[in-house]
């Protein structure tokens, strides 16, 4: 029998995104011609994840939306962000960022209600995000004009690294008392 451990791993490796337990079933199914259990792949990723925590790898194994993703270290971030900062040619605007995090915090949104939010036309802003793929249509509203509902993608919680829009940061852990500024009055 083919070393099943090697071809998750490449499997793993050219998914563009996370790649679900189930998917990476259905493809060694298909081509060993022969059934694989959930728990049997599970153990399978997790030798792979104990196997890439030696520090003479520079990436990692990690679950993220659900899947599972090759992603590099924490530890070598600051390199890879200066690279991928000279590579970029095009970031997001103060706009996109602005409308992403009102569409990630409040999904799922009509175009409307981020226009309420942010006071300005948004039409520019939900294109991009559209085009980069960070935000997804995600069916259309009750109200009048059954206007289309956005909300984030599987591309934004790969970005992010979460599996869930739960794990995003609250408003809580961006007030922290000891960074303001004066003194305190009551």
């Amino acid at each position: 029998m083919e070393d099943i451990e090697q071809y998750i791993q490449a499997l793993v490796f050219v998914s563009e995104q996370s790649i679900r337990t189930e998917e990476i079933i259905y493809c060694l199914q298909a081509a060993f011609n022969r059934d694989f259990t959930e728990d049997e792949i599970n153990s399978y990723l997790k030798s792979i994840t104990e196997r890439y925590q030696d520090k003479n790898f520079a990436i990692e194994l990690v679950k993220t939306n659900n899947g599972y993703q090759f992603l590099t270290k924490k530890a070598y971030h600051q390199v890879i962000s200066l690279l991928q900062m000279q590579r970029s040619k095009k970031k997001l605007s103060q706009a996109a960022l602005e409308t992403l995090a009102i569409i990630a915090y409040k999904q799922p949104v009509t175009k409307p209600d981020i226009e309420q939010i942010r006071g300005v036309n948004c039409d520019y802003s939900i294109q991009k995000l559209l085009e980069k793929e960070l935000i997804a249509i995600v069916g259309k509203s009750d109200s009048i004009g059954k206007p289309i509902l956005y909300g984030t993608s599987g591309v934004f919680m790969d970005y992010f690294g979460i599996n869930n829009i739960n794990e995003l940061p609250q408003i809580k852990d961006f007030t922290d008392s000891s960074v303001s500024i004066g003194e305190q009055t009551e």
